[in-house]
């Protein structure tokens, strides 16, 4: 009988051991599967895009009165191989613009293959009576500031905001993504709130709001 529970505790034991290292080595598994996934989670992405709410020239642009900068930093990884496209796409009334793109700055195959900095847009004087401009910059690139005809504080508009569509930490953009950076909204009774990157509160919005304006980027690979 002594053998007996010997061995029987013994089994035990081993059995305890066994169920040890199994838990170890899913759990090692379960890691180096999460770093795989992180890993090509972030070399899908091929470029990097933050807010930057409280820049230089956000600042300058307030202090003198100029209107509106929604202004960014921008990484390119593969600049020598990717292509640019931002653009500003508006809509009134619940319908298109026409134009619709109302501004693009589109540009790309840097001869690096790293390119930082600044990227933005401007609206100059959008509460005036005359007619207001607009104008796009990134790195090293940029356009004049445009003319915008009867589209901004149209007949019934009460009030208006603006803001960014994404926020102050780092987000990667992968090859052939689309993503709202910022929304501009002109609106004919209260302002009501949405969620900038789910396209079902876009749609609502835009069928609501009087004027609204979309700022877009979309990095695609061309080599």
């Amino acid at each position: 009988m002594k053998r007996v529970a010997v061995q029987k505790v013994a089994g035990v034991k081993m059995l305890k051991r066994f169920r040890a290292i199994s838990y170890l080595a899913i759990m090692l598994l379960f890691l180096i599967c999460l770093g795989c996934s992180e890993k090509a989670e972030s070399e899908e992405k091929i470029a990097y895009i933050s807010a930057n709410k409280d820049s230089t020239y956000t600042k300058t642009f307030k202090d003198l009165n100029l209107g509106i900068l929604y202004d960014f930093n921008f990484r390119l990884t593969e600049a020598d191989t990717s292509w640019v496209t931002f653009w500003v796409e508006g809509y009134q009334n619940g319908e298109k613009t026409d134009p619709f793109r109302l501004i693009e700055l589109s540009y790309g195959l840097n001869p690096d293959k790293l390119v930082e900095g600044q990227l933005g847009f401007g609206i100059i004087n959008p509460r005036s009576e005359e007619n207001a401009s607009f104008f796009l910059y990134s790195p090293n690139v940029y356009t004049a500031p445009q003319s915008i005809e009867n589209l901004l504080n149209s007949e019934g508009v009460v009030g208006s905001t603006w803001d960014f569509a994404i926020g102050e930490e780092e987000l990667g953009l992968g090859a052939e993504e689309t993503k709202i950076l910022g929304v501009y909204r002109e609106t004919g009774n209260s302002v009501r709130t949405y969620d900038y990157q789910d396209m079902n509160h876009i749609t609502q919005m835009i069928n609501e709001d009087k004027t609204v304006l979309l700022l877009k980027i979309k990095v695609e690979r061309k080599m």
